[in-house]
């Protein structure tokens, strides 16, 4: 810890269980230590799953932005026991989980550490980070560009939806959602 604040983005996904709660409850878990404050909250979105394995459930994605005494190390540390405390499995790369959490950004560093890279090295292709984020932050960048710009022009961007609140159990309705006939 550097008593010094930093800011950072951090991204949340969930496409196991109940998605929504779980995003709602790591964001509190996130940001209960006092070296973990909460700058803002992104809206909810859905999202078909990119990369992994074919036949999963769609994901609920959001972003928020906090600032941070913790080293980027401590934070990454942070992220995992948050992700171990919602029953994380790490089985098959990419594959389906009841919650990720990858940091983005962390201040201005740029690192190639195989353990944390920073930026994220795939943030600026993935919509369901970036379009969120744009909700937030929208004057933000990302290796020089604006993150809406690049939302827009990632391959995903087209399977972004909003989420209504409905459908917050492994990506199927559940009750009080509106099924169309």
């Amino acid at each position: 810890m550097n008593g010094i604040y930093t800011k950072a983005v951090l991204a949340l996904g969930s496409n196991l269980g109940e998605r929504n709660e779980t995003l709602t409850e790591a964001v509190a878990d996130l940001v209960d230590p006092p070296e973990v404050r909460l700058l803002a909250v992104s809206p909810i979105v859905q999202t078909k799953a990119v990369g992994g394995p074919a036949g999963q459930p769609d994901f609920l994605n959001m972003v928020i932005t906090v600032e941070t005494s913790l080293t980027p190390a401590e934070l990454l540390e942070h992220c995992q026991a948050v992700e171990n405390k919602h029953l994380r499995v790490r089985e098959v790369r990419w594959g389906p989980r009841t919650l990720d959490v990858d940091i983005i950004t962390y201040g201005e560093l740029r690192s190639d550490d195989p353990a944390l890279t920073i930026p994220h090295p795939r943030a600026a292709s993935r919509a369901f980070v970036l379009y969120p984020w744009s909700l937030i932050e929208p004057a933000a960048t990302l290796n020089g560009e604006r993150i809406s710009t690049l939302a827009v022009q990632a391959g995903d961007f087209k399977d972004l939806a909003p989420f209504d609140g409905f459908g917050d159990f492994d990506g199927m309705p559940t009750a009080g959602a509106v099924e169309e006939r």
